[in-house]
């Protein structure tokens, strides 16, 4: 008999978690904490992940000057393309229209719903940090107290400094410590894939639970709106990633999508970038892309690349100057393009840490921020969304650096 691919199972879960979570509705919820145990797993192994993956990779360079020449193109890539993104989300907000015709009743009733939701992701909003507060903070006081908070900006540049100082010390002295890095690294690599038998389980406790607590009433509701993020985020995904993995990255689309489906399973479910984390670097390997540039790209790539979230970002505030009547001029959306690329960096991996930079976006311009509550009701769906299209364009990162570099050699 055919084994059955985890891809498959998991898939099947993701169709079963729909269906259980329509026809049960909250009682759904029940099953919930299957896919909590599985979600906090995944999430416990990320920081040492992240911390040891790096300084392996950064050591493996053996080149500082390598490392700082990486680094300048994935930023540079990830900057790029989140502009691209964000400018196809405005693109098709100011065609469609979303925000025009939306029943007044309607509109009350999803104020009332969702207000209180709103005023928490406004009050995080004024609590955030100034960029140059963020960028003092990269550089920890506390490097335990930065691993256990899981304060990720932090993790990497913790990593990227020790992985630096292997390559500067001598050969000799590193190569024990690196031997230790590579064995913890293969038993954490371990613990990924025992997480993973669980996967399908665990996709379809959070996929049910979701569908159980918000049904599909509020996603008819808010329809059009919807369809026009989630276009733009197929549309993004699937263009502009394909046409850099096939001409940069010198990789035909079609086989790096088959490569990395189980990661964007993992984060539609999950709406997390950081849960998908390690199956991203696993999917990449098995495309052709070596942990030297993965480890490195990816979860950088989890910290600061939020094309999705960017793109949704300016669908959203579009959408909510429409239904308040804001008009919004040439230098509006410029605006919104420029506060959604530098809200969306450093964004946290976790779900609906977009709401917190829309506040950002929705003040800068001045639209009501407690618009916010009109599209909280769809918020989890297009979070899981917006969640696959970041990571997909991490991965699309690491194809792209990994054949730049190798073309050098």
């Amino acid at each position: 008999m055919k084994k059955i691919k985890l891809h498959t199972k998991i898939f099947i879960g993701l169709t079963l978690g729909i269906i259980v979570g329509l026809v049960f509705g909250e009682k759904a919820r029940l099953i919930e904490p299957v896919g909590t145990i599985f979600l906090r797993l995944i999430t416990m192994i990320v920081v040492p992940l992240v911390l040891v993956s790096l300084m392996l990779g950064t050591a493996s360079l053996g080149d500082i000057r390598k490392l700082g020449r990486i680094g300048i193109k994935t930023i540079a890539y990830f900057t790029i393309t989140t502009m691209i993104a964000i400018s196809i989300g405005l693109f098709l907000a100011n065609v469609v229209n979303p925000g025009y015709g939306l029943n007044e009743q309607v509109k009350e009733e999803l104020y009332k719903n969702y207000e209180s939701k709103a005023q928490i992701g406004i009050q995080r909003m004024k609590e955030k940090p100034s960029a140059l507060d963020v960028l003092v903070d990269i550089v920890p006081t506390n490097p335990l107290k930065s691993l256990v908070e899981g304060n990720m900006l932090q993790v990497i540049f913790l990593a990227l400094l020790f992985g630096i100082i292997l390559t500067l010390i001598k050969k000799e002295r590193a190569e024990p410590l690196i031997k230790f890095l590579e064995g913890l690294n293969d038993a954490i690599i371990q613990v990924v894939h025992i997480a993973m038998r669980l996967a399908p389980y665990g996709v379809l406790a959070l996929i049910a639970a979701v569908i159980g607590q918000y049904g599909v009433q509020i996603l008819v509701t808010l329809l059009k709106y919807s369809l026009v993020v989630v276009g733009g985020l197929v549309i993004y995904t699937f263009s502009i990633n394909s046409l850099t993995v096939g001409f940069l990255g010198r990789l035909n689309p079609l086989r790096f999508y088959k490569g990395v489906k189980e990661a964007m399973i993992i984060a539609f479910s999950t709406s997390s970038s950081n849960a998908a984390l390690p199956v991203s670097l696993e999917c990449v390997e098995y495309i052709g892309v070596p942990r030297e540039y993965s480890s490195f790209v990816i979860p950088l790539g989890a910290t600061i690349n939020m094309d999705g979230t960017a793109l949704y970002q300016g669908v959203a505030a579009v959408f909510i100057a429409q239904i308040y009547g804001v008009p919004l001029g040439i230098m509006d959306q410029l605006t919104i393009v420029l506060m959604a690329t530098l809200a969306s960096v450093g964004a946290a991996g976790v779900p609906a840490a977009g709401i917190i930079t829309l506040a950002m976006v929705l003040r800068q311009i001045g639209v009501p921020l407690e618009g916010i509550a009109l599209i909280l009701g769809v918020d989890r769906f297009l979070d899981m969304c917006r969640t696959t299209t970041n990571i997909v364009g991490d991965m699309a990162c690491s194809v792209v650096i990994k054949e730049t570099e190798t073309r050098r050699k």
